[in-house]
């Protein structure tokens, strides 16, 4: 317990629920306010029932000591709004609002955060007050003169998922974008409630499906800490390769996406290509192209043996050549380079109010990386550069991708060469009865944290997944302001996130 009366705990170690402080609602507040000024993050702020009221818990990450500090406060009807004083309180705020009821008082644009279909039931068991009134459909508007809207889904063409772009715009120039996510209502933290059960790992491989290792892993060490065991380091090594394939493909995709946006077709090409190529390295370890099957509570499904090793680091030396080639185009061509600096830029200042994680947060001078801050698994002995850049445009977030590719293909290569004896799999038990854990990942986007609570019965009372995604939304929001509307294309590739891990 801090002095401050904050409970201070590592990443994937288990504490009795009762031990987590509840404050008053002034004082959480003020603690929340207080503590990210002072330079901590707001990694997850969410309700669970607490008999009559809901139980606000805040979880806060202190990068430089490697530690969380949990606290809570019990709220009925409303409470005064964190957001004023911190913004990255925001997005949580209304989320927790539209789940539960419980209104912000004085929270500066309220809303929910998911679309609200009209025939949704008002009596939601998950919301204690039924539907709330907060402006279901209300949109942000500028006024004046050649003011116009421009609006961009929620259906979109292809295979994308649903999200809906509001752009208030002079001209060509935004003044101010507005998006609504959430369309699909796929309740899987709902779901998730009453588990571990038979199909609580299909969740956490589907949570976000470019990022099946990233969610199981995170999901599977919250177990692991709550049963009181260990993964076998051999199984830590593989969950390690598995991690940094899945960032490899998806920063190969990226690049080869923000070409797209630009109409530079040669890299477009190469890396649609390349990604498939480490996709297909990811089936040589499982089966599956995106992982599925392989990450257990406990450790992994699946071996490899020296044959695969072989394989594995054969074909890696062959996208490493050829991601090398295709991305360096995007550097050598003027054109490119014209498009992609200055465009959509975030200030670090920016960056660290709205509190953006991973390669964005990176391509801002943001030193924030898990792997580094709150390192598990193979991660406490082999250690993966942070790669920055200080320019918070386009450019950056490309460059930021090239630089993590670069020192994933070396830690990929380290840990397949030097793979630890042993087995794969240590059994897990029963999880014990009003426990918390806080598990966080470093995945392809950033910052991954779940925060699992088991009840009386040792199931899980409340399970809370924040993907990156949910940082960051609001980032690509900022970053469009004062930009040509047709630099969205590139700027949302850019960022590259996820609609339905933003959806849970």
């Amino acid at each position: 317990m801090s002095a401050t009366g904050a409970l201070c705990l590592q990443n994937a170690v288990p504490v009795p629920l009762t031990d987590v402080p509840v404050l008053s609602v002034s004082g959480f507040r003020e603690f929340v306010a207080g503590a990210v000024a002072g330079g901590d993050r707001l990694s997850a702020l969410f309700g669970m029932p607490a008999g009559d009221s809901v139980r606000l818990i805040a979880v806060l990450a202190r990068d430089n000591a490697g530690t969380f500090s949990v606290f809570s406060t019990e709220v009925s009807e409303s409470y005064a709004s964190i957001t004023p004083e911190c913004l990255q309180a925001h997005w949580f705020e209304r989320e927790i609002a539209e789940q539960w009821g419980v209104i912000p008082e004085g929270h500066p644009w309220l809303k929910p955060i998911r679309f609200q279909h009209p025939v949704r039931s008002v009596a939601d068991p998950w919301r204690r007050g039924g539907k709330i009134s907060v402006g279901d459909a209300e949109f942000f508007r500028v006024e004046g003169e050649e003011i116009h809207e421009v609006s961009v889904g929620p259906v979109h063409a292809g295979v994308i998922e649903p999200g809906h772009f509001r752009f208030q715009c002079h001209g060509e120039d935004v003044y101010h974008l507005e998006i609504s996510l959430g369309y699909q209502h796929r309740g899987i933290e709902k779901a998730l409630v009453g588990g571990p059960a038979a199909r609580t790992i299909p969740y956490m491989e589907t949570l976000a499906g470019d990022t099946t290792i990233g969610h199981t892993t995170a999901y599977c060490h919250a177990v692991e800490a709550l049963s009181g065991i260990e993964a076998p380091a051999r199984a830590h090594a593989i969950r390690a390769i598995a991690l940094e394939l899945e960032r490899a493909a998806c920063h190969i995709g990226d690049l080869g996406n923000m070409a797209v946006g630009i109409g530079f077709l040669p890299t477009a090409a190469y890396c649609g290509r390349i990604r498939g190529d480490a996709l297909n390295l990811t089936a040589l370890l499982c089966g599956n192209r995106f992982g599925r099957g392989l990450v257990r509570p406990g450790g992994v499904r699946f071996d490899l043996d020296q044959e695969a090793v072989a394989t594995l680091l054969s074909r890696l030396d062959g996208i490493v050549k050829d991601t090398t080639v295709a991305v360096n185009l995007l550097w050598e061509m003027p054109s490119v380079r014209a498009r992609f600096e200055e465009t959509g830029r975030l200030s670090r200042e920016t960056a660290e109010s709205i509190g953006l994680v991973g390669p964005a947060a990176r391509a801002c001078g943001l030193e924030r990386d898990v792997r580094r801050d709150f390192p598990s698994g193979a991660f406490r002995s082999a250690r993966v550069p942070v790669s920055t850049c200080l320019t918070g445009d386009v450019f950056a977030r490309a460059y930021v991708r090239w630089l993590e590719l670069q020192n994933t293909f070396a830690f990929i290569r380290e840990q397949a060469e030097a793979l630890p004896d042993g087995g794969l799999k240590a059994e897990c038990g029963p999880l014990p009865a009003g426990k918390l854990v806080v598990s966080m990942v470093e995945g392809w986007r950033g910052e991954i944290c779940h925060v699992a609570v088991t009840g009386d019965d040792g199931k899980f009372a409340c399970y809370k997944v924040v993907d990156p995604s949910f940082h960051n939304w609001f980032g690509l929001a900022r970053a469009l302001s004062n930009q040509q509307i047709s630099d969205f294309p590139i700027c949302n590739k850019s960022f590259g996130l996820s609609y339905c891990g933003h959806d849970l």
